[in-house]
Formats: structure tokens, sequence, C-alpha cells
């Protein structure tokens, strides 16, 4: 197992004029046997971040490091590192087995290890019965506990995974993302794993790197970045529904951003801001009611805003205005000119 250190590292493509940054100076460490998942919208640079530490992107500036090692010059083969994709690449004509142990064969690993390291994953990812079957033969889920197995019998410092689950159906994606906690829970292996996916991101991860534009927004665990995000982008991405940010509210002072998240706003009797009802969402045990905070009687010059109730609350109707309030221990402020967390 090993440690990855980021050290301002940057990705460009193209020289000159033409130069195109797509990863801005990353610095972060990542720590030895830790699950850290890379998350943020499509051409953010997560999977590109990814690639760089694979070996498969160079790195335009800074450095990388692989158990206190420098990795920038070195090939894919010899950074002791193991990738799943979201394309689970299994060799159709082969075997479960012999995709297992293709690459095993390929160093020359003596036969009875090889039979040793297959048999011990395929126990720990329930393939045992399916050793001889095709890729044909499997579901998408076995699939990728293949390809999963493919990785583990490498037994390399770090694993790299690039999206493996958004082939799989709902179900199947939460099947799979409780399989890969508890195979990190039992093999403790470094860890780095991309999605675009803040609900994969939050049950997966020990800490996250949020990215947007190329850039780390904010690293830390699911619960500083879920009740205290550092940027207003962090805030709308993290959490579903996203988190309200609001400026034209009374209160508010010129040059903030208030954010409060669903759950934490009420309909209250009075002494709220003014929310005419637009939409309501039934989801079970709770609702999401979609309107215009403030503006006028149909909510024009208002802010788009959600608030989240409980199935036990009487539901309002289309078009009625509600009065709102945020719980006061519970808001966030945001500097509007440069999205950074400020204080009230």
């Amino acid at each position: 197992m090993a440690s990855i250190e980021f050290n301002n590292v940057v990705k460009r493509y193209g020289s000159g004029k033409k130069t195109n940054q797509v990863i801005h100076g990353v610095t972060a460490e990542v720590k030895d046997g830790e699950f850290v998942v890379i998350v943020g919208p499509s051409g953010c640079g997560k999977s590109t971040l990814l690639r760089m530490v694979a070996g498969l992107e160079e790195i335009s500036g800074g450095t990388i490091s692989i158990g206190g090692r420098v990795v920038n010059e070195l090939e894919p083969a010899r950074r002791d590192i193991a990738m799943v994709f979201q394309n689970y690449a299994l060799y159709p004509h082969m075997s479960v087995f012999d995709n297992m142990a293709y690459g095993l064969k390929i160093k020359k690993v003596p036969e009875a290890e090889i039979r040793a390291r297959v048999d011990k994953a395929a126990q720990i990812l329930e393939l045992g019965s399916f050793l001889q079957r095709k890729p044909r033969e499997l579901s998408g889920g076995q699939r990728q506990r293949v390809a999963m197995g493919r990785a583990i019998v490498r037994q390399p410092q770090v694993f790299l995974f690039d999206e493996p689950l958004s082939n799989l159906d709902a179900k199947l994606r939460a099947q799979t993302r409780l399989e890969i906690e508890k195979l990190h829970r039992d093999l403790g292996i470094t860890s780095l794993f991309v999605t675009h996916d803040q609900v994969e991101a939050m049950t997966l991860a020990e800490r996250m790197i949020v990215m947007n534009a190329g850039r780390m927004e904010q690293f830390g665990t699911p619960e500083e970045v879920y009740h205290r995000p550092q940027t207003t982008f962090v805030a709308s991405f993290i959490g579903s529904p996203p988190m309200n940010l609001l400026q034209k509210a009374p209160g508010i002072p010129e040059g903030r951003i208030l954010g409060v998240r669903p759950e934490h706003l009420r309909a209250v009797g009075t002494d709220g801001w003014r929310m005419r009802v637009e939409t309501i969402e039934m989801l079970g045990a709770e609702r999401l009611v979609y309107g215009w905070l403030g503006g006028d009687a149909e909510g024009q010059g208002g802010e788009w805003a959600i608030l989240r109730m409980h199935e036990t609350e009487a539901p309002p109707e289309l078009g009625q205005t509600l009065l709102v309030a945020p719980l006061e221990d519970r808001v966030h402020w945001f500097d509007a000119a440069t999205g950074l967390r400020a204080e009230a």
C-alpha cells in the first residue's frame, strides 16, 4: 500500500496560443490505505487527474508521487497500480479464470500462485462458481466484479476506478457500491475512485475531492463537504436536491449569498419569506416543494427555491403562497463576488 501525493499538478494540451489548460495546480495527499473519491461534473478534469496517476496522460507541471516515489516519468507498468474502467475490458473468448489470471501469466507468475490469487479474489467477490464461464454468460454486475478481480490479483499498491458503475442499472449500482465498500474494508488498499454521481461519492468516500473546471474546490470528508461547503459550486453540486443560494431575500447583506439546504428551510406561520408554490414532487417519505421565493404575488422577480417537507406535513396547493424561514443555525454565507465561504 502507498500514499498518493499531488503537488501543484497541471495538465495542458497544445502549445503557444493554442494551449488549453485543463488541470490547474491540484495539491492534495491521499493517505496510505485511504479511499478517496474524485467527483465533479462532466469535463471538470476528474478522469484526466486519475489518468495522470495511472501514467496514461503526461503531467504538464508539478509532481505526482506514489509511496513517496515521484512517478512523472515512470511507465504505467512500473507504477504498481491497477485500474478498473467503465467498460469492463474483458477478453470475450477467455473464461473468467483466464481473464483474471492473464496479467499474472504475462508476468510469468508461477501457476500455483496464479491459482491461489485467483481463487482468493473469486472468494472475496463471490465469483467462485463462475470461473469457467465466458463474459457473455455473465450479468453486467458480474462482469464488473471480474474486472475488479483482475485488479485484485495483481496485489497493487493503488487501485484506480474510472467511473466503474456507469454502465449498470440503478439497482446494480447500489449493490456494486456495497461490494466495493466491503472490498476496501477487507483489502485496505489505497484507492482513487472517479464519478460524476455525488450519491456514489457521498456513500463511498472516506474523503472526497470536488473538482470544477480543472480546479479542486474542496477536499474533505463527506460530512465536511456537505455541512460546510467552501464554495457556492460545492454547495450547489453536493446534495440532492442542491442547496438554495439566495441573494434577494430580506436580511441578506449586499455582496453576500445565503445558502440553506431544502431540509433546513421550513414553512412557518408568520414572519417568513413569501414562497409561491410552482410544483411538488412526491417521493414517498417526503415531498419536495419548488417555487419562487420573494417577488410579486405571481413570483415574478423572485428566486427559485426548494423546500423539503416530511410526509406527515400537510402539502401545500399549487399556486399557494407559503411563508418560509431558514433554521438560523443551519445557514451558510458566501461572498457573492468570489463564491468563497464567508462569515455573515
